[in-house]
Order: C-alpha cells, then structure tokens, then sequence
C-alpha cells in the first residue's frame, strides 16, 4: 500500500499541517508527522488542502454522443478541475431511462478510473414527460441511482413531478428539476430583457424558472419528499427557495459558476459561447446568486458541464446549441466571485463543492471531513495562482468554454481519488 505525506498544506484554509495518506486513507493529520520510509512527499507550502469535489450535475454525453465527451475523457477533466465525483446526466443516447443504461454508465465510471461516475437517472421514458421511467428498478441496479432528473427539459406535468417526487421518497431519492416552462420559452436565445430588446432575440423570461420552482416547492412540501432545483439563476428563484426553507421543505438548489460571473451583456458579441440553458441573467441575478450562495440559501455549486463539438457552436447565435464546459474552471471561478471577495472562506467552498453536493446525491466515500480515517479523496489548489484560460490545455474533449483568454484565479495542483493520484503537479497522472 502506498503512502504520500502531503506536508505543510492548509486544511480548508486553516494553519498549514501534514496530511499522511496510507492506502486509500488518510492515516494521520497533524503538525511534525514524518515521512514513513519509501512515502512519497508532496511539498504544498501555501495551498489549500479540501475534499475531493462533488458535481451533482455533469453531462459526460456516453453513451451516443462521444464526439462531444466520454466517460473517459469527462472524468479526466473532472479530476483536472479538483472533482473526484461527478453525477452524470441521463441526456444521452439512449438516454439513461433504464437499469441498462445507468449500469453501463456506471461501469464506464468504474473503468475510467479518474473520478467516481454516479449516474443520473431519467424521471420519465425518452425525457418525453409523459410516462415515469423504472426509478425503482434504477435504484435496485449496480448502478444503485438516488437522483433523478430530465435534466435539459423540464418536468412540466404537474402530475407526473407529484409521481416522481412520492415514487422516490420510498428509497429516499430525489428528483433534480430543470425548472424551464416551455410554453414560456418557445424560440428562446437568451434571456428576456433589456439587452434581448435591443438584439431583437427571442427571450427567456425569469418567471419561466420560477413558476416552476414555486410549483414543485408546494408539491415536494405536499408529498413530503425531496426536490433539488438545477442551474438556479435569478433573483426571484432565489427568493421562492429562500421562502421554501423557512418552511422547513425538503428543498435543495445548486448554481453554476457561469451563473456566479457572467451576464447577458456577453450576448452582445453574439458569440455562441456565451449561449447557454437557463440563459445568463443580469448583474442584478449574479449578485442575489452570489449571495444566496454564500448565506446557504443556495446548498451547492454545480458545474452543468455541457460539451459540444466545434461545429456545434462555430456556427450563427440561432442555430448554435446551449451549453457550456466547466469542469476544469469551476473553482477557479468560485475563488473568483465568492473567496477573492470575502464572500465565503475556503471551509465554505468545501461545504458548498463537497460536503453538501454529496449529502445531497446520497454519495458515501465522498464530502467527508480531512481527518485520519477517512477516504483520502482529496484536492490541493494554489489560490496564488494566476493564469490565463487555455481550452487547448483541457482534458474535455470538448472546447466551448466562455473564458478563454480570460485571467483566473487559482490552479488543482494535485488531485486524490482514494488515495491515489490521479493529478499530480497540475497535469493528470
């Protein structure tokens, strides 16, 4: 069994120490711990030592669109961005609606080797809306699924949400809803406002996110089950989940990093980069999103990590598809908008990229203290770090990234999955 001595890393920000990993545990943590005979040793002066990430809503595209990603190639870049699991989308073809699906999944997970895979099961056949898939059968699978979603459309009937929320709360599962009515957004390009006006641009209107939510926030407290709110992204949603919580609901809610830094005044290049589902909102959104964030209303960061092929998105606004990579970038945007501005401390990236997405998915192994017995999934990133984003450099097999050439924050120097490298010194291992 191997042994690393990770020495004078800063436990979620706190006063350096070592951290002595033995097989697939962390053995010791503490100040003066010797490096055992044969141990390798990580030198980490001055960076933050946090648990392995956890994404509760990542598309890795496998099966049917591997000229977009793979299982292989998304937990690379999952591993690369600090993750060291991912739940994965169940928009793919054939979209993950059976055991089948989600074991295949599951196993390409196990046998790619560079982060945990938990699939996402659909809630209904096809995503169509219109009949329940076999969540029970998807749960009792090797795939043993617990969260549920039809995640790039919505779950628009109220009848079938009510079924899928009071199916799953026999095993303790959880519908993940992509809040977006669609007679509210048919044509949409962007979102609806001031800069949609100016453009000429079919838009997405705020209220299309947040009727929904506030439906299925009555539902789940009606049913007395639990609902997780993808991709939150206006100031109104915020306000309905906030009002949710103070009645003791069952809710949980995620943003995207994209949604924590970027605005619709992007779309004014009319580059297809910047043309993403739910659309990006206004500064007014971003900061309420901020804020939310950092109070807890909002549980997690969620990177919605949505690859294309170039010929996909190098093409005209209209016809370009919606979606974002942001696996590798995601905490380098969160240091950005909530640590650089005091808004959260790094134990709070821990709790809103760890600890929570975890409980939330029901993931043992994963969002677990830094402390001797535990798992040694672990993440070590430089907050000194300063670099200018380069797609060519991604894991992902996909390149559509919104900040290219942009300066961020913040760099994974190593990434531990059960106590093995699978990033070491920046690049995968």
């Amino acid at each position: 069994m191997s042994k690393i001595l990770i020495r004078g890393a800063r436990i979620l920000g706190g006063e350096p120490q070592e951290v002595l990993i033995d097989g697939e545990t962390v053995a010791e943590v503490g100040t003066g711990i010797e490096a055992p005979d044969g141990a390798t040793v990580v030198e980490a002066a001055g960076q933050v030592l946090l648990p392995g990430l956890v994404d509760l809503h990542t598309h890795l595209r496998e099966p049917g669109r591997e000229d977009s990603e793979t299982v292989l190639t998304g937990t690379k870049a999952a591993a690369a961005g600090g993750f060291t699991a991912v739940h994965a989308m169940a928009n793919t073809f054939p979209v993950a609606d059976t055991a089948g699906v989600v074991e295949q999944v599951w196993r390409l997970g196990k046998e790619s080797g560079y982060c945990d895979v938990q699939p996402v099961g659909a809630v209904t056949v096809g995503l169509e809306g219109k009949k329940l898939a076999e969540l029970g059968a998807m749960h009792d699978s090797a795939a043993g699924v617990k969260v549920f979603s039809d995640d790039g459309k919505c779950v628009d009937d109220a009848v079938i949400m009510r079924r899928a929320l009071e199916y799953v709360k026999a095993f303790d599962g959880v519908v993940a809803q992509h809040a977006q009515e669609p007679r509210l957004t048919e044509g949409a390009q962007m979102n609806e406002g001031i800069v949609s006006a100016e453009l000429g641009l079919g838009g997405w209107p705020a209220v299309a996110e947040e009727s929904i939510i506030a439906r299925d926030v009555l539902l789940a407290a009606h049913v007395g089950s639990r609902v997780h709110i993808c991709h939150l992204s206006t100031a109104g949603s915020v306000e309905i989940v906030r009002w949710a919580k103070s009645k003791g609901w069952n809710v949980t809610a995620e943003v995207t990093p994209h949604h924590l830094l970027l605005t619709d005044e992007l779309v004014r290049t009319y580059n297809p980069v910047y043309k993403v589902n739910p659309p990006l909102r206004t500064e007014a959104d971003v900061m309420a999103l901020r804020e939310a964030l950092a109070d807890g209303t909002i549980d997690c960061v969620a990177t919605d990590h949505a690859p294309h092929p170039h010929e996909d998105k190098d093409c005209e606004w209209a016809a370009a598809a919606m979606g974002m990579v942001g696996l590798e970038t995601a905490l380098s945007v969160v240091q950005q908008t909530m640590v650089d501005t005091g808004l959260l401390d790094w134990a709070g990236v821990a709790d809103r990229m760890s600890f929570r997405p975890a409980a939330i998915g029901r993931l043992e192994g994963h969002g677990r203290p830094v402390s001797a017995g535990e798992p040694a999934n672990l993440t070590l990133v430089d907050p000194a770090y300063r670099g200018a984003v380069d797609p060519a450099g991604f894991a992902s097999r996909s390149r559509n990234t919104p900040y290219e050439g942009r300066e961020l924050p913040g760099r994974v120097t190593h990434t531990f999955l059960r106590g093995r490298a699978t990033v070491v010194d920046g690049k995968l291992a």
